[in-house]
């Protein structure tokens, strides 16, 4: 008997077919965009599809100068950096620092049964 597939498992079957290489997305603090932009680097060159937080909202910029404007836009993000998690194949945990953003994305991460790698592995919440 036959079972129907999950979106999981329909994705895996899907990236198999397209030949995509492994996807990692990065999390961490936004305070870390420096270490996020070299990962980014190290990944690509090791031959992987990168995906990361597009926006720093620490930095002063014209989409989130509004305060209530701001928190639409980062209830947005964070469902958006969410569905990079389900997209990845792995996660990469950057900076030596985890905050309750960072934290939740992890749990989430390893709730989806996603391998979680740290560039600091002394900041794994779970270690």
């Amino acid at each position: 008997m036959s079972y129907p597939l999950s979106p999981e498992e329909r994705l895996a079957d899907a990236k198999k077919l397209l030949s995509l290489p492994r996807i990692v997305v990065i999390c961490g603090s936004t305070r870390f965009m420096t270490e996020m932009n070299e990962a980014d680097l190290r990944e690509t060159a090791a031959g992987k599809i990168v995906v990361k937080p597009g926006c720093d909202m620490k930095s002063p910029h014209g989409l989130w100068s509004d305060p209530v404007q701001a928190e639409a836009l980062k209830v947005r993000l964070d469902d958006l950096h969410r569905a990079k998690i389900r997209l990845a194949d792995e996660v990469l945990v950057v900076g030596d620092y985890i905050g309750d953003s960072t934290r939740a994305e992890i749990a989430y991460a390893r709730s989806l049964g996603k391998p979680v790698r740290f560039a600091h592995p002394e900041v794994d919440p779970d270690a």
